[in-house]
This record gives structure tokens, sequence and C-alpha cells, in this order.
């Protein structure tokens, strides 16, 4: 396994990236679609190659994750949304994204030296077996910044124990909306030493 920036692969690795934030987000993202396929050629688009990280074998890839200083790794792209799900749906499931995917604030102010790591995924096929943990262990201990964090549904309990692992630590917990399908978004940091 290596792990490497998107836009240093070899291959095109969009279209396994976006079956990866299908299978890994499906539960917030389903009522666009029961269809994963069409997910997938729905979200293909959207991902920033300069943000994003991957756990590759050979041209496979195995999980994802993106790390920002808070700006969105992702773009979602109206044209495409209305070109796999028609002009109506298509419409109606860009706009209720955008504001979530692309302008989502956090509740609170950020430092220039935090990294704001999103989209871990792990495909899976591969779960269990350390990849999400060795993705975001490189990530930590890679990039140039003085503490991370993240978010993670409270009900993501697997999520979450990974997290602890890495030496994140809950600092803020903010109530989820209904359709969410969770109780509370938790906000997790970690600081690193250098």
């Amino acid at each position: 396994m290596e792990i490497i920036q998107a836009s240093q692969a070899t291959f095109d690795p969009k279209p396994q990236m976006s079956y990866i934030f299908v299978e890994g987000f499906y539960p917030w993202i389903k009522h666009i679609s029961k269809d994963k396929q069409e997910l997938v050629q729905v979200f293909t688009h959207m991902f920033n190659l300069e943000r994003f990280y991957l756990a590759v074998e050979g041209h496979h890839v195995t999980a994802i994750a993106a790390c920002t200083s808070g700006t969105s790794p992702v773009s979602l792209c109206r044209k495409e949304f209305a070109r796999v799900l028609g002009p109506i749906r298509g419409n109606i499931s860009y706009l209720r994204l955008r504001r979530h995917m692309m302008h989502n604030t956090l509740p609170f102010a950020i430092s220039p030296k935090t990294g704001v790591i999103e989209f871990v995924a792990t495909a899976p096929e591969h779960r269990n077996h350390g990849i999400g943990h060795a993705l975001l262990s490189h990530i930590i201990t890679t990039l140039p910044h003085d503490s991370y964090m993240l978010e993670v549904a409270d009900n993501n309990a697997n999520a979450k124990h990974l997290y602890e692992k890495l030496g994140f630590k809950e600092f803020r917990r903010v109530a989820a909306s209904r359709r969410s399908g969770a109780g509370a978004f938790v906000y997790m940091r970690c600081s690193t030493t250098r």
C-alpha cells in the first residue's frame, strides 16, 4: 500500500474516489438516489485532487481523505447533476448539497495553522485492515499543520474509535438536523508535536 496526494496518481482516480465516497456517505446522500451507480456518476467530477490523499495499491484506490485549511475540497457542478439526474432532480439535488458540501461553515473559528480533515472513507472491501489509520496518520505526520480537526456523526462509533486511536479528542458537539440521521455532530481535534 502507498499513500499519495491524489494529484500525483498516474491514473484518473476520480471514479474510484467517487465509489468510495458513495459507499462511505450513502446514508447522508441516498435521498438523492437509491441507485449507488447513479450516485457514483453524479459525484465523480467533484474532487479537488490537490486536497485529497489516497491509499492505493497499484491503480486501485482503497481509502480517501481530504485535508484543507478550512476551504471545501470539493466543487459541485450543476451541469453534471442535471446530466446524470435530469434537469429537475439534478438542480434540486445540486442546490441542496451545494450549501452543505461547498459552503459548510464551521460553528467556530479555526487557526490558520489548523488542518481540517474531511471526506474520510475506506472502500468496503478494505475496511478493518488499518488503511484508514495509515492514511490519516500519514496526513497528520507529513502536512505542516500544528493541529487537526474533523467532524464526525455521534452515531458513527467506528470512525470515532479510529480518530480517538489517532489522538483526536472531542471539543465540541452540535445538534444535527433530523434528516442527517445523527443526534449530533462531534468535533474532534488533535495537536501535533514537531
